[in-house]
């Protein structure tokens, strides 16, 4: 397949003091080097991205670069034997809108080694539906079982729900034979949650769980989105030897804690640094995502789906804390 000279791309630049974004017409030698040359057809839109697509955090470590955190389509060119023309293909975090080129672009220029073949059980669209979001949800949950979560300890809690990661993590969860509970702000959205596998939906506004370093446990384990106070009390109500995996901050990136919950319950803090994660294990989750840990429920998580020029209205409404599951981009025509 012929790349042609020109594509259009969503492209950040900035000086630290000026921020600028929108669609460029670019050629590939714009793009960083790399092994694969992608034919691009979703993407999606995460935290990361809004925040990188308006400036208003140091995603991007130089200028310019284009957005986007994820990237799923086939490849039209490869030096890397690994990969042949025609082959479906993934690639999530890895740098991507921070130190090279991102996935907000019809032609994506990768690095073979944070390239995953697209596995067996899913398509271009669901890989992207999960994107980010769906790895970080299934690394908390692998993460969780590696060191020592069953489903029979108990009910593992899901905080900040409706968002793309908290839904995602509640379908997971269900999945792989576990008890989901949910800690929602939006209890409009109770039926919804409870649809795609949450037993239990409790209010934001409605808990009450002491102020103690130890308070009664409710939990088994959590996957927190939230941090700050969240996570804090997170910490006093797990059960002996739960975890808690910590993959967001929503509510704020401070911890008031205690040791406590460590040293008397053996409770775990799990960090979930996905953008970072080794292939080997970029592998085995993509694997469970395919395979027995995929969401039954990926359309109605799926609430949107936009195309590059319609990008920046959804970075602002994520932002500004409106978001409700996951946004799809679509880049092929």
């Amino acid at each position: 397949m012929s790349i042609p000279e020109q594509f259009r791309a969503f492209r950040i630049h900035g000086d630290g003091r000026q921020h600028q974004a929108g669609i460029e017409r670019i050629g590939l030698d714009a793009l960083n080097p790399g092994e694969i040359v992608v034919r691009a057809a979703y993407s999606s839109i995460n935290y990361k991205d809004a925040l990188a697509g308006t400036g208003r955090g140091r995603i991007l470590r130089r200028f310019p670069l284009v957005g986007g955190i994820d990237v799923a389509g086939h490849v039209v060119s490869s030096t890397d034997p690994r990969f042949r023309e025609g082959d479906a293909v993934l690639c999530t975090g890895s740098g991507l809108s921070e130190t090279r080129d991102g996935g907000y672009s019809e032609y994506v220029r990768l690095e073979a080694e944070w390239s995953i073949p697209l596995p067996a059980g899913l398509d271009l669209r669901e890989a992207m539906i999960l994107g980010t979001a769906g790895f970080t949800a299934a690394l908390s949950l692998y993460r969780m079982q590696q060191n020592g979560q069953t489903p029979e300890m108990g009910p593992v809690v899901v905080t900040g729900a409706t968002g793309g990661v908290g839904m995602l993590a509640i379908d997971i969860l269900s999945r792989a034979g576990y008890e989901a509970h949910a800690i929602t702000g939006k209890l409009e959205q109770l039926d919804f949650l409870s649809r795609i596998g949450a037993r239990q939906v409790v209010s934001r506004e409605n808990l009450h769980w002491g102020q103690k370093p130890l308070e009664t446990p409710i939990w088994a384990g959590a996957i927190d989105n939230v941090g700050d106070e969240m996570l804090a009390g997170l910490t006093r109500v797990i059960q002996p030897y739960g975890n808690i995996a910590s993959c967001g901050l929503a509510g704020g990136h401070a911890l008031a804690t205690t040791v406590m919950p460590f040293i008397i319950r053996g409770v775990s803090l799990l960090g979930i640094a996905s953008a970072g994660t080794a292939r080997p294990i970029r592998e085995a989750v993509w694997e469970r995502l395919a395979g027995p840990w995929k969401p039954a429920h990926l359309d109605p998580i799926c609430t949107r789906t936009v195309g590059l020029e319609e990008m920046p209205p959804v970075f602002e409404t994520m932002l500004a804390g409106g978001s409700f599951g996951r946004t799809l981009v679509c880049i092929a025509d």
